[in-house]
């Protein structure tokens, strides 16, 4: 089994490949060249092969496992920043107002919880509930999003646009594959506890 320095050393080399081939990609306009459905391919793709790898992977999914709860909450705080940027977008009249409403005030509202999570007593119930309520609205924003995308809704096209890519196609795959990791983690640490 490889070392916990070696497995984080290869997952920030991947991660930091895959944001910097997304940017430079969205930058050059190569995205707003895919057809719609095509974007759509791509969210779900990655979210997949970040899912398989993670159940495939005995080293990744130990180094996840072994990662402190709270760390994998404290991730979350990045969708205030997504939250805001979708705001923004609708109100410059550049996406759907229905996908704006639904990501962009649910991404506010998971991470503005974030430090109300993080300030109570550690609880691994309460932590599996916060990943069940930002689950919810990744379903309810993604499940917008995708749905718009493929019925190529007015608008919904300039989400392959730089920067606001970076959010479908980087930050959507690794929220929800991030929250089920985590998910799956604190049900082992749950199940560790009862039986002792």
């Amino acid at each position: 089994m490889e070392n916990t320095s070696h497995i984080q050393q290869k997952v920030f080399l991947a991660l930091a490949a895959w944001v910097t081939t997304v940017a430079i990609a969205g930058y050059l306009g190569l995205f707003a060249n895919i057809p719609a459905n095509g974007i759509a391919l791509l969210v779900i793709l990655s979210l997949t092969t970040l899912i398989v790898l993670y159940y495939r992977n005995p080293a990744l999914k130990t180094y996840i496992n072994n990662l402190p709860p709270r760390q994998l909450i404290t991730f979350h705080l990045w969708r205030i920043v997504a939250g805001f940027v979708f705001l923004y977008y609708g109100s410059q009249n550049l996406l759907p107002e229905r996908f704006v409403l639904n990501a962009g005030y649910g991404d506010l509202a998971v991470g503005f919880l974030v430090p109300i999570i993080l300030l109570g007593k550690p609880s691994i119930r309460k932590y599996i509930a916060f990943h069940l309520f930002g689950q919810l609205d990744f379903i309810l924003a993604v499940g917008t999003g995708l749905t718009f995308t493929v019925l190529q809704v007015p608008l919904m096209e300039n989400i392959a646009t730089f920067p606001i890519v970076l959010i479908p196609l980087f930050g959507v795959p690794l929220t929800g594959a991030s929250s089920i990791m985590a998910i799956d983690a604190l049900l082992k640490q749950r199940r560790q506890l009862a039986s002792h």
